[in-house]
């Protein structure tokens, strides 16, 4: 008996997990993206009125260099040990792209805002 509830209890967290994942997973309805650099935001544009161009920020000597294409925005390449913001791709979900040996955070702006007005 205690198996079957731990079983069905178990597989209830599983269920609900995945059911948050899948909300934070969702891209936001608002396409403003901000790129922030310890907190303060370097760049701010709405992705389906900016145009194709290439960004390039800098941090202690490593730079990013940020692609805007199609309407869609990512790290095009990094001067970072690990290179995961680049291997990370465009952006597509509500998870923002992060670079953490040069503090560089690309994310969707209505998302930061939400998160901004719970914290506080």
């Amino acid at each position: 008996m205690k198996t079957k509830r731990l079983t069905a209890f178990c597989a209830g967290i599983l269920l609900a997990g995945l059911a948050g994942s899948a909300l934070v997973m969702q891209k936001p309805e608002d396409s403003t993206v901000r790129i922030v650099q310890d907190g303060v935001v370097l760049f701010q544009t709405d992705l389906q009125e900016a145009e194709d161009q290439t960004l390039s920020f800098v941090y202690e000597g490593r730079s990013n260099t940020v692609e805007i294409r199609d309407h869609q925005i990512r790290v095009a390449e990094a001067d970072c040990p690990d290179r995961l913001c680049v291997e990370t791709g465009w952006l597509r979900t509500a998870l923002p792209i992060v670079c953490l040996p040069n503090h560089l955070v690309i994310e969707f702006a209505d998302e930061a805002q939400e998160a901004d007005i719970a914290v506080r």
